[in-house]
Formats: C-alpha cells, sequence, structure tokens
C-alpha cells in the first residue's frame, strides 16, 4: 500500500468517529499496537528533541524501505507516533521524504492537541524524515 492509501485509510477511520473523546480513545488503542522499540534502542540520541513527553524512533533499512519502532511514557503520544509510524513504516525513504502530511489536518488532530503536544507531532514527522533523507543518500 502506497503512503498516500495508508493516510487515506487512516483518515477514513477517524471520521467514523463522532467526537474527539472517541478518537482519543482510538489513538489510545492504536498506540497499544505499536511496533515497540527494542530497549537497546531507547537512548538519547533516538529520543526526538521537541517532544514534552519522551518519544524514541528507531529506523533500519530493511530491502530498500525504512521499518520505523517506536515508544513514549505518554499513552497519547503513543497513539500519535503509532499513526506516523503506520502511514511511513515499510516504505521506501524517497516515498518517505516527498510524502505530505495533509492527513493530520484532515483528521483534525493538530488542533486537538495542546501546543506544546502539536509542536511533538511536528518534530516527531520531521524526524522520520530525517531518517528518510539518511538512508535515502546510503541507498544512491
Amino acid at each position: 500500500m502506497s503512503i498516500k492509501e495508508i493516510q487515506e485509510e487512516i483518515v477514513d477511520e477517524f471520521s467514523m468517529f463522532d467526537d474527539w473523546m472517541q478518537r482519543y480513545e482510538y489513538m489510545i488503542e492504536l498506540g497499544k499496537s505499536l511496533p515497540l522499540i527494542a530497549e537497546q534502542y531507547k537512548t538519547d540520541d533516538n529520543l526526538i528533541k521537541g517532544c514534552q513527553s519522551k518519544v524514541w524512533v528507531h529506523a533500519e533499512l530493511n530491502d530498500d524501505k525504512l521499518v520505523f519502532t517506536a515508544d513514549s511514557d505518554a499513552i497519547i503520544t503513543k497513539g500519535i507516533i503509532a499513526i506516523l509510524v503506520r502511514a511511513f513504516n515499510n516504505q521506501k525513504p524517497q516515498d518517505i521524504i516527498d510524502a505530505d502530511t495533509e492527513f493530520i489536518d484532515e483528521i483534525g488532530l493538530k488542533e486537538h492537541l495542546s501546543p506544546t503536544r502539536a509542536n511533538g507531532l511536528v518534530s516527531m514527522i520531521k524526524q522520520l524524515k530525517l531518517y528518510a533523507v539518511a538512508y535515502q543518500t546510503q541507498l544512491k
């Protein structure tokens, strides 16, 4: 599935909920299904800067595709990173670099987060794309 298709699927899933309490509950559920980062990668190097909560992300290249694992010490934040990992996991680095993140606005996530969480969301997206840039340069 392409990034765009996955993003559309996420937008469809969020549109099934009537209010933000249900959407938050769904995000918490998504966080529980997150491919968890191995303890050895829970280091300061893998900590996303700019997040109020602790969020670790690790990326590896597997058959020219990036595989992300992540974790957070906060349940909502874990749900947010789970959404991003789902959108970008097992994709080619160049596709991640080129992908837009309008789906975040479509589900209304940014406007329903506190300013510090919204900044953290931007930092998470930036970090995933930085991993993609780093691995893309290795592929050339």
